[in-house]
């Protein structure tokens, strides 16, 4: 027993020194994930720009940050000062009257000449629902409308956030791969388990920013468009609530296919058809060819983990549940996995 005494003590000190670690840079937590995050995706760019640059390796980081910049960080930032413009001036017609959304929900239901016929319906009438769902709209334009003083007031922040990921990406990218092996030599639970949660982490960042950011960023943008073209208030706030269905399995569709069935009960059969034919070949297909492509088979999951992960993340994580989550469902499997294969192993 105090043979263990100066192990345990030691193994005390790093748990207290590791959790005082944590605590003083949990400010900048965010910053460090998604400075890994970008760092796992763009890996195989800088390394193929690096090979063009042999002699120059700070030539391949400066090229690989700005393709970095210009593919991610630009539109982001472009299309966060849309949507905060686009519905900050929804929410200033909606108070000043300009803009009535339970007078447009009314008038869409009274369009339709079987909607009294249902007898739990008929109880709560028109106004009711209409008055109901207006509300729950307005709600939520208010909601995305109060955040921009919030954002504003939090620039300062958020561009010390950005130069800081920036700082780290920069680093991890020179360095990532010898930092691995490194961790996998001190982590002291085995080289095969560690490479094995190390791949699955890069399969399913990868995944989630590749295959479900860029491809929900591409859908919202065309319904966004879409929705401008045939004159939809609002255009891009619905481009925006796009984007985050389109990260969910359920799909941009809850969004587009309403509105075109709302268009059409109102007279606007062109448009309708308009907004069915984009929905259906242009943001519908691009799950079928696109998203495969940039994912892969191997580090798909399955489509309830993928949305009970991705609600979870964003209720406990923010924006950054949408990586998270499901990057930690994707951990806790495989370490479930790798527990079963050992028990297994151990049996026989």
């Amino acid at each position: 027993m105090q043979k263990n005494t100066p192990y345990l003590l030691f193994m005390t000190l790093v748990l207290l020194v590791t959790m005082s670690f944590f605590l003083l840079i949990k400010d900048f937590l965010l910053a460090c994930f998604w400075a890994i995050i970008l760092a796992v995706v763009f890996d195989p760019i800088y390394q193929r720009v690096r090979q063009y640059y042999k002699n120059s390796e700070n030539v391949a980081l400066f090229l690989t940050m700005l393709i970095i910049i210009l593919v991610f960080v630009i539109p982001l930032l472009t299309m966060t000062l849309m949507i905060a413009g686009e519905s900050t001036d929804y929410y200033n017609k909606i108070q000043s009257g300009e803009i009535n959304p339970q007078r447009y929900f009314q008038d869409t239901l009274a369009l339709l000449p079987e909607f009294n016929k249902f007898p739990h319906i008929r109880g709560m009438g028109v106004e009711q629902i209409s008055a109901s769902v207006g509300n729950a709209f307005e709600q939520a334009v208010r909601y995305i409308a109060q955040q921009v003083p919030a954002l504003t007031q939090n620039l300062l922040n958020l561009i010390v956030q950005v130069a800081l990921a920036f700082y780290i990406l920069f680093f991890l990218l020179r360095d990532g791969h010898q930092l691995i092996r490194k961790l996998i030599s001190l982590i002291p639970i085995g080289d095969r388990i560690e490479i094995e949660l190390f791949e699955r982490f890069t399969s399913v960042a990868k995944a989630t920013v590749k295959g479900g950011l860029i491809v929900a960023v591409i859908q919202g943008s065309i319904g966004g468009l879409l929705f401008w073209f045939v004159g939809i208030p609002a255009a891009f706030l619905w481009g925006m609530v796009m984007i985050i269905l389109a990260l969910l399995p359920i799909g941009s569709a809850l969004v587009w296919v309403p509105a075109a069935a709302i268009l059409f009960l109102q007279g606007h059969t062109l448009k309708a058809v308009i907004v069915l034919t984009v929905g259906i070949l242009a943001i519908g297909l691009i799950d079928n060819f696109l998203r495969p492509r940039l994912i892969g088979k191997d580090s798909k999951m399955s489509d309830y983990l993928v949305m009970v992960s991705t609600l979870g993340g964003l209720a406990w994580f923010s924006l950054t549940g949408f990586v998270l989550g499901p990057i930690i469902a994707a951990l806790f499997v495989t370490c479930w996995e790798i527990l079963g294969k050992d028990s297994q192993a151990n049996k026989t």
